[in-house]
């Protein structure tokens, strides 16, 4: 196989295809077969349901009209708009209230920063509350555990009870009312051909007399009259005998057993319903106790903080300060220690409010960029200050990118803004983190649907609409959207139904291909493969977009052996070096590679990091080799 092609000419000039091309042929082959598979299993299954589309199943959406907000909410940082940085000892977030003089001589023991601990103290205040409604809940789950087992156990004995009074209507019927109503059905057939039996023998006489001119004819007919009568009601009684047995009988015996069925199962679903219930209220308890606990913990850690407000010196020295013993660098600018700086536990610097004017540092992210603009109201809830918002607006966008976001995620784009708060808030701190959402546009009547119902067909908003059971696509014109709902303009009413996904032969609709002025007509593709082509030529000598596509064409498949030898001629003799050093190592015995290893352990290094390079080389191009020749075969 090795000499089959004896040059690279050759082997691309057999048919136009060398081994590579073949694995590639072989492979659209495959896939090929694959798809005619997959045609064919899609028109087996058409032919077997009969042709027909079903909607069935599809995850849908009622598009609704009413107000809609759009609006960006990002992650942010309370920061002051003027600030200093201090050191902090206190565990949170706190300030200095009192500190030492720089450069004062103090002894071990002395005092050198107090903190202000009225933060904690108001925070211990809120956290004993927050204990006294973790006992209260913990009170309430216990006695609501207690109700919920004894309405269990009311449920299920009122279940019971109703399955008890089924069996007891189905045993009554059975054994008592039937038997009755079938007793008083056979004693009325008795009495009723009875009955029978004395009219006919009334119109026996009536006949003898009547023929020794007796009676009249008129009591003859009566007489007849009253045996047909008599007939008729052995009859009925003898249907309603039939009447019982067959369907009465039948009936109520079916309706009364699914009665004791159905009380069967609800007193199951009962069962099962208050154990889950009474699961439900132990697992609440639990979690209120283990609240309790939490709650409890979290006191104990603000009481043992309010009483390390105080630190004191750890043997004997001057005083230096953090700041003015570490300038330089990023630390220049900043400010000397001093009262009424706030610190933070384990660093040496944080930010401390000067004023009580605070903003938000937000980063916004590229994809909601074209939605913010400076002088937008922004609503911003801080996480420490549960139920309470402040009303600020846009102050600032940066123009460019984060570069230190780029620098850590290179496909991370987010823009540094400013939002400012109106007024001012004493119960702010700085670094408090908080949530912005940037009031965009406020509609009070909008059609809104899920983002994800709306995608794009050859660049055009479009929605699929579920309609009296097949599907429809439907171009429409859509607004903004706050990355949950999307406003429609036109194209869409309310009410009218859209798939939450698009169908399968939809989904797979691939975008065209468009050229630099946006269009994607067949001669503006045609020129840019051709410009491609071109630019391929001036490269490598070759195309890609060759008259047949998936194939080279025969003066593109023309590689000079001259470009080969100029690009050996190219490379640098280090280069050779190392390509003779692996040819070597392959072609060494065991005798020979054992003593490269002795030298091995005795090199530097240096000398060991550039054989192994070596080694790696070797084994690379070996792997590329076997590679080369397994695809030669299979060609």
């Amino acid at each position: 196989m090795a000499n089959k092609y004896k040059s690279k000419e050759e082997m691309l000039k057999n048919n136009g295809r060398g081994p590579l091309n073949s694995l590639f042929s072989s492979k659209r082959l495959w896939i090929v077969f694959i798809l005619v598979g997959i045609v064919l299993i899609a028109v087996l299954l058409k032919v077997v349901r009969g042709g027909e589309e079903t909607t069935s199943g599809l995850a849908i959406f009622a598009a609704k009209r009413g107000p809609l907000t759009i609006s960006v909410l990002e992650s942010g940082t309370i920061k002051a708009r003027e600030q200093i940085i201090i050191k902090n000892e206190v565990e949170g977030r706190t300030s200095i209230i009192w500190l030492i003089d720089e450069g004062t001589v103090v002894k071990k023991g002395d005092l050198l920063v107090e903190l202000d601990a009225s933060t904690l103290a108001d925070d211990k205040i809120d956290q004993e509350i927050r204990v006294q409604n973790a006992d209260a809940a913990l009170i309430n789950a216990t006695e609501s555990l207690a109700v919920v087992k004894n309405q269990a156990q009311s449920d299920v004995e009122v279940a019971e009870l109703t399955l008890e009074f089924a069996k007891q209507d189905l045993k009554q019927y059975e054994e008592g009312r039937y038997p009755n109503e079938k007793t008083a059905a056979e004693n009325s057939i008795t009495l009723r051909d009875e009955e029978l039996k004395r009219a006919e023998e009334t119109l026996a006489w009536s006949k003898k007399l009547a023929e020794q001119k007796y009676i009249s004819k008129t009591e003859l007919l009566a007489d007849e009259l009253a045996v047909t009568r008599s007939k008729n009601n052995l009859q009925l009684a003898q249907n309603d005998l039939n009447l019982l047995k067959e369907f009465t009988y039948q009936r109520e015996m079916a309706q009364l057993q699914s009665d004791v069925r159905q009380a069967t199962m609800a007193l199951e679903r009962t069962q099962r319903k208050a154990k889950a219930n009474v699961a439900q209220a132990e697992a609440e308890l639990k979690a209120r106790e283990l609240e309790f606990k939490r709650q409890q913990d979290r006191l104990t850690k603000i009481t043992d903080q309010i009483a390390k407000a105080k630190l004191y010196a750890p043997s004997d020295g001057m005083v230096v300060y953090a700041t003015s013993a570490q300038r330089g660098g990023w630390r220049r600018n900043q400010e000397p220690l001093d009262e009424g700086v706030e610190v933070r536990e384990r660093q040496e610097l944080i930010h401390l409010p000067t004023t009580e004017s605070y903003m938000v540092e937000v980063d916004i992210h590229e994809a909601s960029l074209e939605k913010v603009r400076v002088g937008l109201p922004a609503i911003i809830s801080v996480d420490a200050l549960e139920g309470k918002k402040f009303l600020g607006h846009v102050a600032r966008i940066a123009p460019l990118p984060d570069a230190t976001s780029m620098w850590m995620n290179p496909d991370l784009k987010v823009y540094n803004s400013d939002v400012y708060l109106e007024g001012t808030e004493t119960s702010l701190r700085t670094g408090m983190s908080c949530k912005v959402e940037v009031i965009a546009e406020q509609y009070e009547d909008a059609i809104y649907v899920p983002v994800q119902s709306v995608l794009r067909i050859g660049g055009e908003p479009a929605v699929f609409v579920v309609k009296d059971g097949s599907v429809e696509e439907r171009k429409v014109d859509i607004g903004m959207d706050n990355r949950r709902m999307i406003r429609i303009i036109s194209g869409l009413d309310e009410g009218e139904a859209v798939m939450l996904a698009p169908p399968l032969k939809s989904a797979t609709i691939e975008p065209e291909m468009q050229v630099a002025d946006g269009t994607s007509s067949p001669d503006s593709i045609n020129a840019m493969k051709q410009r491609i082509n071109e630019r391929l030529e001036e490269a490598n000598g070759s195309g890609v977009f060759g008259d047949t596509p998936g194939m080279l064409s025969e003066s593109d498949s023309e590689i000079p052996q001259q470009r080969r030898e100029r690009r050996m001629e190219q490379e640098g003799e280090d280069s050779r070096q190392r390509r003779a050093g692996r040819e070597s190592f392959e072609n060494m015995s065991s005798e020979e590679r054992e003593q490269m290893r002795s030298r091995f352990e005795n090199m530097s290094p240096e000398e060991r990091q550039r054989l192994r390079e070596q080694f790696q080389g070797s084994r690379a191009g070996g792997e590329r080799r076997s590679r080369r020749r397994g695809a030669e075969r299979n060609d």
